[in-house]
């Protein structure tokens, strides 16, 4: 069944909705940039409350490697996931460091797009549309061998349809969970809910 990952919780009640919900992996975004960043100290505070069966991920965008490090030692993540420009020297020392797994995402525009994705070092690979956009890409162009994690556009309405139609290896979905910038759990539990009942039939 593919899994679920839920970007970008910010507060103490977006984890209550997490553990109740049950994702297979949240996102916690380090990036200093975007409207649901959190801070170290925040995210350590938040991933104390989570559900141990939950993976956290941090999200990064050409961050420090000091950064994330200690974010991994500190245990306040089990994951990585790298939306900057990376490439396959920082990912080399990145992975050399610590002892979780690194994702990397690629915008998807073009065949060669792909290609790209499927030749990454990384331990796995998200797709999407762009960082944060709430727009899906041309799902046509995806003709990949190693699983996937699929992200952009992915809404509660959609999901089920998609993750059904193309078997990624996990859904990943951020700004469609909210309301007024906010996460819903209502939104949250459809989005499970969609992919779910698509996993059985």
């Amino acid at each position: 069944m593919t899994k679920i990952k839920m970007c970008g919780l910010s507060r103490p009640c977006d984890i209550d909705y997490a553990n109740r919900i049950m994702p297979d992996y949240v996102g916690f975004v380090f990036a200093e940039k975007s409207k649901r960043y959190v801070s170290p100290e925040k995210a350590c505070e938040l991933r104390k409350n989570l559900d141990d069966n939950i993976i956290p991920v941090g999200v990064f965008v050409n961050a420090e490697t000091d950064l994330i490090i200690k974010l991994v030692e500190n245990e306040v993540i089990d994951m990585v996931q790298l939306h900057g420009s990376e490439d396959d020297n920082y990912i080399k020392t990145l992975s050399y460091m610590i002892d979780v797994a690194i994702m990397q995402a690629f915008v998807i525009k073009s065949e060669e797009d792909i290609k790209k994705a499927e030749n990454s070092i990384a331990d796995y690979i998200l797709l999407d549309s762009g960082l944060g956009s709430g727009k899906t890409f041309d799902h046509s162009l995806i003709n990949i061998k190693r699983p996937y994690f699929l992200a952009g556009g992915l809404t509660p309405e959609n999901v089920g349809e998609i993750s059904g139609r193309l078997q990624p290896y996990a859904v990943d979905a951020s700004s469609s969970l909210e309301t007024d910038g906010y996460k819903d759990f209502d939104k949250m539990t459809a989005f499970a809910e969609a992919v779910r009942k698509k996993g059985l039939i």
